[in-house]
């Protein structure tokens, strides 16, 4: 395989997802990097003004694409004339899918088949590989764990349940079709939103803030700022060698030990101290994303990503000062 971006010629790229905190981090970082032409896929009806108030999004290098993941002729017309596809978008369900590669997967990959695509970056998550009770306690995770899907079920975990079985069916479909698929999974996102409204992993934080004692035992590896993830789906788009799984943390620790960190950041704020571990029996690891280290991926320091996402808080005003 060439790399997608050789002789300085950026090609042209599909983001589904687009307007989301990720979505737009990784636009932003497409610009960035000199892509001139962007397809940014987003939900019907979704607010994407902010994607074009990115910087460098004018003379269209971006254009904007309404469609459904699970609408096949939008995502279609979404990805016509791309040489790659970051899938950051993917439908989320609290009920078990029926059927997952109907449902999750199919809809936003089958589109490639009869396009230039060379290669699909799939945005996966660290709950399709935690939580795994069957892990040996003294090995730190790392990219061979998939969730237990049964473990999940029996606790009405539904979020991992999907995430696990879109990520399987994926690779099953790339296999099957001899498409150019990695994927990646972060951790807890934090850092500035870009977008309007409040995400999901950056409320795990606001909450903490806010005086919130869940331990996310069922959800948790550690944290990661969204510029570093967003820097790592293009790095896997244009390294040829990559291929697998990659974990996206900066480092594995207790839930226990990041709310410790932030109050010490942010003592004025009532953020619960844990006793005893969150996460029972979790192997902690500096280097847990060492394939993405060894592609020369550098981590931004926790505290400048929890900094970054409080400060972004308090602009937005979700957050008083």
């Amino acid at each position: 395989m060439t790399n997608p971006a050789e002789n300085n010629q950026k090609p042209a790229v599909c983001v589904t997802g687009a307007n989301g905190f990720i979505g737009t981090w990784l636009v932003k970082t497409l610009l960035e990097e000199g892509y001139s032409t962007i397809h940014a896929s987003v939900f019907p009806a979704s607010d994407a003004s902010h994607l074009l108030s990115l910087p460098g999004a004018g003379a269209g290098r971006l254009t904007i694409f309404s469609a459904d993941v699970l609408d096949f002729a939008a995502v279609s017309a979404a990805i016509e004339g791309c040489a790659g596809v970051f899938h950051v978008a993917s439908p989320c369900t609290l009920d078990d899918p029926r059927d997952p590669h109907a449902e999750l997967i199919s809809p936003a990959v089958d589109g490639t088949l009869n396009t230039s695509v060379r290669r699909v970056v799939v945005t996966s998550s660290i709950s399709a590989m935690v939580p795994n009770p069957a892990w040996p306690s003294e090995k730190p995770f790392d990219e061979s764990s998939w969730t237990d899907l049964d473990y999940c079920k029996s606790r009405q975990k539904w979020y991992p349940v999907s995430k696990t079985l879109a990520e399987k069916a994926a690779w099953e479909f790339a296999r099957e079709h001899g498409i150019d698929v990695v994927a990646i999974h972060p951790a807890t996102c934090l850092g500035p939103l870009l977008q309007p409204n409040l995400n999901a992993s950056c409320a795990v934080l606001l909450n903490l803030l806010q005086g919130a004692k869940d331990t996310q035992e069922y959800h948790w590896l550690g944290a990661v700022h969204v510029q570093d993830v967003a820097k790592a789906q293009v790095l896997l788009f244009e390294t040829p060698a990559a291929s697998g799984r990659y974990l996206c943390t900066n480092g594995i620790f207790q839930f226990r030990d990041f709310a410790e960190r932030v109050s010490k950041l942010y003592p004025q704020f009532p953020v619960h101290r844990f006793n005893g571990e969150t996460q029972p029996g979790l192997k902690e690891c500096k280097d847990a994303a060492k394939r993405l280290i060894d592609l020369g991926l550098v981590f931004t320091p926790l505290e400048d990503a929890v900094k970054d996402t409080v400060e972004s808080f308090q602009t937005k005003g979700f957050l008083g000062q």
